[in-house]
């Protein structure tokens, strides 16, 4: 059966991580070949099979509060290349003008006409690549690491309008993590090839494929309160501690609040009339959601951070119900491959935001890797 979500906590934050990290590790193979959906070429997977090898050779740093530029480039980005190593990565809708419409207007015709230079060359080996991403609709996230993400992400790997403009799949569930993972995974996947460009790509080389990229995003603030204070929240009162995880300050002219407020009040007030708090409850797992709400979880240094921890959890297992809905018997033929990340984006005022990378997976050829 799938692996279970429970975890165990023995204090320091990067080890409770790794914990939750290291329970999600599977491979599963699938004995049997799949069939391609609109190709003739025999597909040859040797060298995007390199590229996922080359992928999970590469260390990944999970755990640790970083600039969320510095876990992009150094981790998916990073990542995401040693994938496509080899290929041309094709993300431009002008590259897939091989596949022009007919039109019976001539001047409508004429202008096409042009725009059929700018097509891909699919005799030499091909990605065709798409990007989406998760996160919670608060107006907290939808800041710098967000702007960033835009830029630096999805500036390589979602798809580019005629126009120039970077067009990846935004989803903002409340509490972020997904609403539905195997919805996600069709979604993305649907609206990266159309049969025609199918056809067109797996017959152009032997080594071409499609990369699905999503990757998943809770949230938690992060709000400084100094040693020898003490901070009233979610119906406790903490002494002496330097962060409390779960409020945050968005404007140095507001008082700090619950973020994720989604995530606190399934913790705190869990009602079975709130859809979303039964959505969160789900992904967290009940042996989480009893364990958490009746501990609280600290860190080394005496800060609270139960609900990072569940952030942590939820996005994990987001990432892991769209992995598997994507994977073997899923949405992927043989030639798709998807890659994957968890993340929480830890809220903080102005710039001072940061990311917190929890896991990685990818599903390719029969077999899923998560770690």
């Amino acid at each position: 059966g799938p692996p279970t979500l429970t975890m165990s906590f023995l204090g320091a934050l990067p080890t409770l991580l790794a914990i939750a990290c290291c329970h999600f590790a599977v491979a599963e193979q699938v004995s049997t070949p799949m069939r391609l959906r609109g190709g003739k070429l025999e597909f040859d997977p040797e060298q995007a099979s390199r590229g996922v090898e080359r992928m999970w050779a590469k260390p990944a740093a999970f755990g640790k509060e970083k600039k969320p530029y510095r876990v992009y480039l150094d981790e998916i980005i990073s990542d995401r290349f040693c994938l496509t190593k080899g290929s041309q990565l094709i993300r431009d809708e002008l590259q897939l003008s091989f596949n022009l419409p007919q039109r019976n207007n001539t001047a409508a015709s004429n202008f096409l006409s042009h725009l059929h230079n700018c097509a891909a060359d699919l005799s030499l080996p091909t990605v065709l690549s798409t990007c989406a991403y998760t996160v919670c609709g608060d107006r907290i996230c939808q800041t710098n690491a967000l702007k960033t993400y835009q830029l630096a992400v999805a500036g390589r790997f979602a798809s580019f309008t005629e126009h120039g403009e970077s067009k990846p799949e935004l989803f903002f569930a409340t509490g972020g993590g997904t609403d539905s993972g195997p919805t996600l995974a069709h979604v993305t996947y649907a609206h990266s090839i159309d049969p025609a460009i199918r056809t067109h790509v797996y017959n152009g080389n032997a080594k071409s494929f499609v990369l699905v990229n999503i990757d998943i995003c809770t949230h938690c603030g992060h709000l400084d309160v100094g040693s020898g204070s003490q901070e009233a929240f979610a119906g406790k009162v903490y002494k002496d501690v330097g962060v409390v995880y779960g409020k945050a300050q968005e404007s140095l002219f507001r008082d700090a609040r619950a973020a994720c407020g989604a995530i606190v009040g399934m913790l705190s007030h869990f009602s079975l009339a709130n859809g979303v708090h039964v959505r969160l409850r789900r992904d967290l797992g009940e042996d989480n959601y009893s364990f958490l709400t009746k501990n609280d979880i600290l860190a080394d240094d005496g800060s609270p951070v139960t609900f990072l921890v569940a952030a942590a959890i939820i996005s994990i297992q987001g990432m892991k119900d769209t992995l598997q809905a994507l994977g073997p018997g899923g949405e992927l033929d043989q030639r798709g491959m998807g890659h994957l990340t968890a993340n929480v984006l830890v809220n903080n005022e102005g710039d001072r935001e940061c990311l917190l990378y929890c896991a990685r997976g990818t599903a390719f050829n029969g077999e899923m890797r998560i770690q």
